[in-house]
């Protein structure tokens, strides 16, 4: 629960500070001065929700590295890192990208992610944990999956459902706040201009609106691990890739990426109840089935 929580908190701290950016900037009294300029909002919206959005996405390589202390094989330095980097390029080559990054991070956890903002210029990490703890046709699986998000454009199209949402936030939460203030003060502000209560509206409905938004995204996340199981399946082989989630099933633990990878592991930990509207992942019962319903 930690874990869902960081991540919502993530997002929303992300609409906060460029909030508190462009009041600093005093963007909001250019668009409140002569009454609220609902073209020029949607206009200002669009730019901060996308522009932080892919900024985190050409960031997210660096940040993954850093993160969690993946080192890219540039040359193997032995059998298994051989056999990754040979499994990861056959397996790019049958999804038609180019060849990822491979990388290892030093963890006890069982999991693996891919990121980057080029489809042919990805990256694909996997954790100490997961080289120990699964067999090798379990860890093709694995691999297959990372691969599949990589080909589906997963990371692209996530930075953009998260700028639309980020967009819709900071343009609601604004025009909202802007009526709240026009009612509170009874529209007696005859020179334009908003009061205390416009910021005070609209940083509560920021908060509000961005856990919202973060249900949207997490539903979307959600599915797109199905589609990434189906290719895994298709590159490796259904039986390696069922076997893999089996092995994350049957090791029950939860995720411990830190929050603003969450989404791009392959084990994305464990929810019920209201927790689940914040799961990055489906349940590991429900993507086996929904593999074995599609054999």
């Amino acid at each position: 629960m930690k874990r869902i929580i960081l991540f919502v908190l993530t997002n929303i701290a992300v609409l906060i500070v460029l909030s508190i950016t462009a009041r600093l900037l005093g963007v909001d009294r250019f668009l409140t001065q002569n009454g609220l300029n609902m073209g020029a909002l949607l206009v200002f919206a669009a730019v901060f929700g996308m522009g932080g959005s892919f900024i985190s996405l050409a960031m997210s390589k660096w940040m993954a590295k850093s993160s969690v202390g993946a080192v890219v094989i540039d040359v193997p330095q032995n059998a298994t890192e051989r056999w990754l980097v040979d499994t990861v390029a056959r397996q790019a080559r049958a999804a038609g990208i180019g060849m990822p990054e491979v990388a290892i991070y030093d963890s006890p956890e069982i999991n693996a992610f891919a990121t980057g903002a080029n489809r042919d210029k990805a990256l694909v990490a996997v954790s100490t944990g997961l080289l120990t703890n699964m067999t090798a046709d379990e860890v093709e699986g694995v691999l297959a999956h990372e691969v599949s998000h990589v080909a589906n454009g997963d990371m692209i199209t996530l930075a953009l459902i998260q700028g639309v949402v980020n967009t819709f936030v900071i343009f609601l939460s604004r025009a909202v706040g802007y009526v709240i203030d026009r009612a509170l003060s009874g529209n007696r502000d005859e020179e334009g201009g908003v009061g205390i209560a416009y910021y005070i509206s609209s940083i509560v409905l920021e908060l509000l609106f961005g856990v919202l938004a973060s249900v949207i995204v997490m539903w979307f996340s959600r599915q797109r691990e199905f589609r990434a199981d189906a290719g895994g399946a298709h590159l490796a082989g259904r039986g390696k890739m069922v076997a893999a989630l089996e092995r994350l099933r049957l090791m029950h633990e939860p995720s411990h990426l830190p929050s603003q990878m969450a989404a791009f592991g392959i084990n994305g930990g464990l929810g019920d109840g209201l927790k689940r509207l914040f799961m990055t992942h489906p349940p590991l019962e429900e993507r086996i089935a929904a593999l074995l319903r599609a054999a």
